[in-house]
């Protein structure tokens, strides 16, 4: 339902939302957010849908869907009105999972090496002994005792 409520400027949308501006062109220039063209003076238009564009943006963003597979539903949404979209964003989802949980295992790789370093360099993290890994910098030589 759109509603007969004034015209909003990219200024205005971006305050009501809290997305920047910049967003909202970027958004604007890939064809995610519903328009109403230029006014007079050259300033792009939204009225209330745009708010459900942003919306659906948000909510497949925080899913872990990148702005061009994003791009590549509402393309398919908008192109193909008769179309499922499920089947394809069930595709785009299992890429996001792959990729989150690709990520997920090199957080926990990092975690295991931190947990070696941590434990491997307990006393020099400790302040108790000069770091081995600065142990062999050549600009950083122990102090020479006094002959």
């Amino acid at each position: 339902m759109i509603s007969t409520n004034k015209p909003m400027t990219i200024g205005q949308l971006a305050r009501r939302t809290g997305v920047s501006i910049r967003a909202l062109r970027e958004y604007d220039g890939l064809s995610l957010i519903y328009g109403l063209g230029r006014s007079g003076s050259n300033y792009r238009l939204f009225d209330e849908s745009a708010l459900w564009c942003l919306q659906m943006i948000g909510s497949l963003r925080s899913l872990g869907l990148t702005l061009k597979e994003i791009q590549e539903i509402s393309a398919i949404y908008v192109e193909r009105r008769g179309e499922p979209i499920g089947p394809h964003l069930r595709e785009k989802l299992d890429r996001a999972l792959y990729r989150t949980d690709a990520r997920i295992a090199e957080l926990q790789e990092i975690r295991r090496r931190l947990r070696g370093f941590r434990a491997a360099h307990a006393t020099a993290l400790a302040g108790r002994a000069l770091p081995e890994l600065y142990a062999m910098d050549p600009r950083r030589q122990p102090p020479r005792a006094a002959s």
